[in-house]
């Protein structure tokens, strides 16, 4: 038996708990981990409400990310004490997840926690900050480099915006940070923006192109936002999409493509191959301020996850949630 939240479903009504729960045996490739942090995500925020249809069976365990301990291995890659972190591959939505005490993972699923980050600031990074690391190498795979120009970041105030202002400032990018709330201007300088862009100034009706403003961009909202930073690439810029949070519609037009040269370059974390995923938390070990990344933390309990979930949606959260399931494993 392990603790872990439960989400269940019968005919059109949904009920999430904590409780114990019995996992299955191991199958043969699989890796027991005993979970010692996991994180709340917008995805998990949305399955534990209900709010999309992101859960494909039931019951589900959610939680698309954990770093934790090999307990026992049945895969050829890993042994009993090994450190693993694990993001996406549908887990917390097709398979169980990582907001419970122990998970099974196909082994495969799981890379190596590179030194010099411990399970916490695995967590702290999760899908976020490994899907910012992914826009990134996008950016810097188009040849936006710091003397390209301004990179502007979309939902800064969000994980995966906060992990991609630090990245990017690191590196020596001028960021701007596009917010909808005043309020959170200093947060985000205090993470190496260099400007502050009101999200008014893109949720007007796009236009085929705009005057040239920024070298390159990383959008986690879509659609009419998406649209505006596509018309206001400079020539050659890249935009690195990898969010739909305002929409899955792309009101555009093909003129800054072919008249700009601008690329939209789409970055998926949740199937990302194996050996990307590896580069990606390698970088993140050596480029990513591990002080800063502190600085965008909040702790929720295992407990308190269901509550919090929709404050999540509502926009209420800042920066990455981390979830202590065992902390004193490391």
């Amino acid at each position: 038996m392990t603790k872990a939240i439960v989400i269940e479903k019968t005919d059109e009504t949904q009920s999430v708990s904590l409780r114990d729960i019995d996992l299955p045996p191991l199958a043969e490739g699989e890796v027991a981990v005993d979970v010692a942090y996991s994180t709340l995500n917008y995805k998990d925020a949305l399955a534990l409400t209900g709010a999309a249809p992101v859960v494909r069976s039931f019951p589900m365990v959610p939680g698309i990310d954990l770093a934790g301990i090999v307990r026992e291995s049945l895969h050829p890659d890993y042994a009993p004490g090994d450190r693993v972190v694990l993001n996406g591959w549908s887990v917390g939505e097709k398979y169980w997840g990582g907001l419970g005490a122990r998970a099974h993972l196909r082994g495969e699923w799981l890379v190596p926690l590179p030194e010099g980050i411990s399970m916490r600031q695995a967590m702290a990074i999760g899908t976020a900050g490994y899907t910012a690391m992914l826009c990134v190498m996008a950016l810097e795979a188009n040849g936006v480099t710091p003397e390209s120009g301004e990179v502007v970041v979309t939902g800064a105030s969000g994980g995966v915006g906060s992990v991609a202002i630090a990245l990017l400032a690191a590196k020596g990018y001028t960021v701007a940070a596009v917010t909808g709330r005043e309020s959170e201007a200093e947060y985000l300088k205090s993470l190496g923006a260099s400007s502050i862009v009101a999200r008014e100034e893109l949720s007007g009706k796009p236009r085929a192109l705009n005057k040239e403003r920024w070298a390159g961009a990383i959008d986690v909202v879509g659609s009419t936002v998406l649209a505006n930073l596509i018309s206001m690439m400079k020539y050659h810029g890249t935009v690195a999409a990898c969010g739909l949070a305002g929409g899955m519609d792309l009101p555009s037009s093909v003129a800054p493509f072919i008249l700009r040269g601008v690329t939209l370059a789409g970055v998926d974390s949740v199937m990302c191959p194996r050996p990307r995923r590896i580069k990606a938390w390698q970088r993140l070990a050596r480029d990513l301020d591990m002080a800063k990344l502190e600085s965008m933390v909040v702790e929720v309990a295992l407990k308190d996850v269901i509550a919090t979930a929709p404050k999540f949606l509502e926009g209420q959260v800042r920066g990455r949630i981390v979830v202590p399931v065992a902390p004193e494993l490391g």
